[in-house]
């Protein structure tokens, strides 16, 4: 890094694997638009490197991260301090390095619900919401779809006793029901998958009765193509919506989170979706 470079801020993403980030495209447009001066770039660690990574990145003046697969839960557990949706989830997608130490935060919930409730378009409040998954994708979304105050948020994964040991974590903040995928019977308004069903392009064993009408069913991934619980829901009736704008969203709230002002995401949304819908 030459002398000019070594007064800009750094941020970066760290994961395993690391090279199909789209957050530096993202964090660059949000720096472009708001005229904030910084450099962000991938960073991959080793499996078994993380906490190395870090601290050698922080040392070398870095200000804070974003961390995606595997390690959120290494982060929430070298985060010195706890932001009170980081502490629910268990599980940590961004750090800023403070003079005090390391903060840990979890912005992947509140992009799901701005995306949802600003950009869909979709109220969360009064709505019967179903959430496919128990793992740690689910995690990170609960408590900011509690506090929209749906009228019922149900949890149902392929192993029941997963899911109703997460309604336990999350009592303290709301009632959450549970029920194994087959045993769903009752009509959602919002169905939100955060299965890793669609990375193999697979569907979770769910009902297509699952879906009233005009129910928005929204999956977590995205990609050029509409995931294939997305094509089973619009063949029942249902509104869809793929992850990124959650992406975007919760990209969005780290940057808010580092340089104090909160960047436009439609336009970077835009920009994304042309790009995965480009030829080649």
């Amino acid at each position: 890094m030459s002398a000019a470079d070594s007064s800009i801020d750094r941020y970066a993403v760290i994961g395993n694997p690391i090279a199909h980030s789209k957050s530096p495209d993202i964090h660059a447009r949000f720096a472009a638009q708001t005229r904030q001066h910084l450099r962000y770039e991938r960073l991959l660690a080793p499996l078994d490197g993380f906490i190395d990574t870090v601290r050698t990145f922080m040392h070398a003046g870095g200000k804070g991260m974003n961390v995606t697969v595997p390690f959120k839960l290494e982060a929430h557990a070298l985060a010195d301090m706890l932001t009170p949706r980081a502490q629910a989830a268990g599980a940590v997608n961004t750090l800023q390095f403070k003079n005090d130490g390391i903060l840990g935060d979890n912005t992947d919930g509140v992009g799901l619900v701005q995306d949802i409730v600003r950009n869909a378009g979709v109220a969360i409040a009064g709505k019967s919401v179903l959430l496919l998954g128990a793992g740690g994708a689910a995690r990170g979304v609960i408590l900011p779809l509690l506090e929209q105050a749906p009228q019922r948020l149900v949890l149902a994964n392929r192993t029941v006793s997963k899911a109703e040991e997460l309604a336990r974590q999350f009592a303290q903040h709301g009632r959450i029901e549970t029920a194994a995928f087959a045993a769903l019977q009752s009509r959602f308004d919002i169905v939100i998958n955060a299965t890793a069903a669609s990375l193999s392009a697979d569907l979770p064993p769910i009902s297509g009765d699952i879906f009233a009408a005009q129910s928005l069913a929204y999956d977590m991934m995205y990609g050029k193509a509409p995931t294939v619980f997305m094509e089973f829901a619009a063949a029942h009736g249902a509104q869809v919506r793929d992850g990124l704008g959650m992406l975007v969203e919760q990209a969005a709230e780290s940057f808010h989170l580092w340089r104090g002002v909160r960047p436009e995401t439609a336009a970077v949304f835009a920009e994304l979706r042309a790009q995965l819908h480009a030829p080649g």
